[in-house]
C-alpha cells in the first residue's frame, strides 16, 4: 500500500520568512476547507467567528493531524495549498456537522497571519525558572505570576494568586514532589504518536 502523506504547495511566500512556525507555536490562521471528491466548500474561517482568523498552538492535535503537519516550517504571510489523505484527517468518521463523508480526502487553503511562542515554549519555562535548575518552584512561579498580572495592570487580590498557584501545580507537578519539571512542564515535547 502506499503510504499515505499531506501534500503542500507553496502559494505565496513573502520576502521576509520569519519567523517559521514549529511545534507548540501559537498560530493565527485563515484556512478554508474543501472536499477533494467534488470541490464543495465544507469550512471558511473567514464566515465563521466573526471572520477573526484562527488561533491554536500547532502540533498538539487543537487541529486535526494533516494540518500540524501542513503548518509546519509555515512563515507570517505564506500561503499554502494542502491536500489531505483521510488518515491524517477524519479517517473512516464521518463529521456530520461540516458535512464530511468518512474516507473523505480534504484540500485546505491556508494563509498564515502570526506565528508567536506558544504558552509552552522552553523560553517560558528558562523565563520562570530563575535560577536555572531545570524545575519551578512555587517562589519561582508566584515570581512569574507577580510580573505577569502587573504587566496587564489588573488590581487582584493575593489570595486569586494562591488560587492560580495552586492549580497550575495541581495540574502540573505530576509526580507531586513540589517542583514542576521541565518534562512536566513542556507538555508539548512528546509527541501524542
Amino acid at each position: 500500500a502506499v503510504a499515505e502523506e499531506v501534500k503542500i504547495e507553496v502559494l505565496h511566500v513573502p520576502e521576509v520568512c520569519s519567523p517559521k512556525s514549529k511545534k507548540g507555536d501559537l498560530l493565527n490562521a485563515h484556512y478554508d476547507g474543501f472536499l477533494a471528491s467534488n470541490g464543495s466548500k465544507f469550512y471558511c474561517s473567514r464566515t465563521q467567528n466573526e471572520g477573526h482568523p484562527k488561533w491554536f498552538v500547532l502540533g498538539v492535535g487543537q487541529v486535526i493531524k494533516g494540518l500540524d503537519i501542513a503548518m509546519m516550517n509555515m512563515c507570517p504571510g505564506e500561503k499554502r495549498k494542502v491536500i489531505i489523505p483521510p488518515s491524517f484527517a477524519y479517517g473512516q468518521q464521518e463529521y456530520a456537522q461540516i458535512k464530511i463523508p468518512p474516507n473523505a480526502t480534504l484540500i485546505f487553503e491556508i494563509e498564515l497571519y502570526a506565528v508567536n511562542k506558544g504558552p509552552r515554549s522552553v523560553e517560558a519555562f528558562n523565563q520562570i525558572d530563575k535560577d536555572g535548575d531545570k524545575k519551578l518552584s512555587e517562589l519561582e512561579v508566584i515570581q512569574y505570576l507577580k510580573e505577569e498580572f502587573a504587566r496587564d495592570g489588573k488590581k487582584r487580590h493575593p489570595s486569586v494568586h494562591d488560587e492560580i498557584l495552586a492549580d497550575i501545580f495541581k495540574k502540573n507537578d505530576h509526580d507531586g514532589d513540589g517542583f514542576i519539571s521541565a518534562k512536566e512542564y513542556n507538555v508539548y515535547q512528546h509527541d501524542e504518536l
